[in-house]
């Protein structure tokens, strides 16, 4: 369309360097996989070279790399100050003309081609999702995605162009500068894309994540889906104990039931637009009835399983993946879909096996993610302002984590949640950072004193467990490499049948 405006249906893979893996993914899902019956909403990004030019156009480059230069990142007070500085910078820098002049322009079209008509060429305006995809965001080699910020259900050309300011200015928050600087990544080499994309009215219906493998064992032959009320970020940020299932990949591909497991989920709240003046999303409570049956039907999770599996095939490899149900139309949609970046690129060359030596009275109990055991200081964090009290070695406790707790995640010995699912923001950078960790407790910020010693263990099936006190546990680890081969076929009992996909 333009230098500075793309649309979503033209990109394609090779187009990253230009928008970013998010819409980059999108725009090769919608022009390779629609006829394979993989649905994507439509929209727009703008593109790096945009961002460039904005920064450049308002003198901002060498402020924001000189106030960067020195930051110590893991100064936690000194980063929340030069974080801010830098967004107010961006946020009161005006868009060039010739930007604000093609997102108007392009969201008008966008509006036309799909809002309700309101006379003759024209229609009413549509609301969208614009998010961030940076050029260094959702390569192969990290999971940190969602580092800038999304913003949902927005309406009206005035507050899309708003909100793509927002975005660009979220390529300095707290975690993204941290991140990038963790990572390798100059901050001079980082630039950003938005994408302006259709919302699924999934506020009506359902959402959630799913992942093309066991997330806990690496196991490849199921699909392994979450799902909640409501649009997808109480999902993703795990602010709710979704819905899961276990689809297997061999039977499904046979065109017979797949699933092999349910759990039903509290699915205590669910996230739904807003009429409040300056509000564009609430939570809600979700209402009893619904609470208690799932929140898709077996047809949607052999769907949305099918999609997994094309998209999966077509990247050729196992996918991370955000989907959302249209509660009006009842159409499943794809919204993201990125590589599954920690247990698809571990190649064991060890197994590490983690013991208890005895158990303790236990203070909370939840959903196990990964299978070590971690001990240490309990360190209660109720908000963001008290982060800075996690030292390295303590036991992180909150109600949940999103991206902006990934500065002190990393200081953890181990991490517990009230709320989320094995898909949650807790769980990923859990796996992520190789660390133990129990979400979806309920009840571990009141059950857990601050400064106590605790015990987490993961290391006892699907249930996680948080004991009084240090108890001391084994840690054995025996190299593959070295083992000899076995003269017999092995077999086995498995006693625990969550523990199947291990073996």
């Amino acid at each position: 369309m333009s230098v500075n405006i793309l649309w979503l249906h033209d990109l394609r893979l090779t187009d990253l360097a230009q928008v970013g893996g998010k819409n980059s993914s999108l725009g090769e899902m919608i022009g390779q996989l629609a006829g394979l019956g993989v649905s994507v909403p439509g929209g727009f990004a703008t593109t790096a070279d945009a961002f460039k030019t904005f920064i450049a156009h308002n003198d901002l480059y060498q402020r924001i790399f000189d106030r960067l230069a020195t930051l110590d990142v893991e100064d936690v007070a000194a980063l929340t100050a030069a974080g801010g500085e830098i967004r107010g910078w961006v946020i009161d820098a005006p868009l060039q003309p010739d930007l604000d002049r093609d997102i108007r322009t392009a969201y008008r079209k966008l509006c036309d081609d799909n809002g309700p008509s309101t006379g003759p060429g024209r229609a009413e305006e549509v609301a969208v999702a614009v998010r961030s995809s940076a050029t260094a965001e959702d390569l192969p080699d990290a999971s940190f995605a969602g580092q800038q910020e999304t913003f949902l259900n927005v309406t009206g050309a005035d507050d899309v162009v708003r909100k793509v300011k927002e975005v660009f200015a979220s390529l300095y928050n707290d975690r993204a500068i941290a991140y990038r600087v963790h990572h390798g990544y100059k901050h001079e080499d980082v630039f950003l894309s938005a994408g302006v994309q259709l919302m699924v009215r999934s506020d009506l219906g359902a959402s959630g994540v799913l992942f093309t493998l066991d997330t806990e064992s690496g196991f490849r032959k199921v699909v392994f889906i979450t799902a909640s009320y409501g649009l997808g970020e109480n999902v993703v940020q795990g602010a709710v104990n979704p819905d899961e299932f276990y689809v297997y990949k061999p039977t499904l591909r046979q065109g017979k039931p797949a699933i092999l497991r349910r759990s039903l989920g509290s699915k205590q709240i669910r996230m739904v637009y807003s009429d409040a003046p300056g509000e564009r999303v609430r939570n809600e409570d979700t209402p009893a009835e619904l609470r208690n049956r799932f929140s898709i039907s077996d047809v949607d999770v052999h769907e949305l399983a099918r999609q997994a599996l094309v998209i999966e095939d077509h990247y050729g490899r196992p996918m991370d993946i955000e989907w959302a149900k249209d509660g009006v139309s009842g159409k499943l949609f794809i919204v993201q879909a990125r590589p599954e970046t920690v247990k698809s690129r571990g190649h064991a060359t060890q197994i590490e096996c983690y013991a208890l030596h005895q158990r303790g009275e236990v203070i909370a109990e939840g959903r196990a993610i990964g299978q070590k055991i971690g001990s240490g200081t309990a360190r209660v964090v109720r908000s963001l302002a008290d982060m800075a009290r996690v030292q390295p070695g303590d036991v992180l406790v909150a109600d949940m984590t999103d991206p902006d707790w990934e500065p002190v995640m990393k200081r953890a010995a181990a991490i517990v949640t009230n709320r989320g699912g094995r898909t949650c923001h807790a769980a990923i950078i859990a796996r992520e950072l190789g660390v133990p960790a129990v979400v979806g407790t309920g009840n571990a910020l009141d059950a857990i004193m601050d400064g106590a010693l605790v015990t987490v263990s993961c290391a006892e099936g699907d249930a996680g467990f948080i004991y009084a006190g240090a108890l001391p546990f084994e840690r054995t680890t025996t190299d593959l490499e070295n083992m000899p081969p076995a003269p017999l076929k092995i077999m086995m009992n498995v006693a625990n049948p969550d523990r199947a996909f291990d073996f």
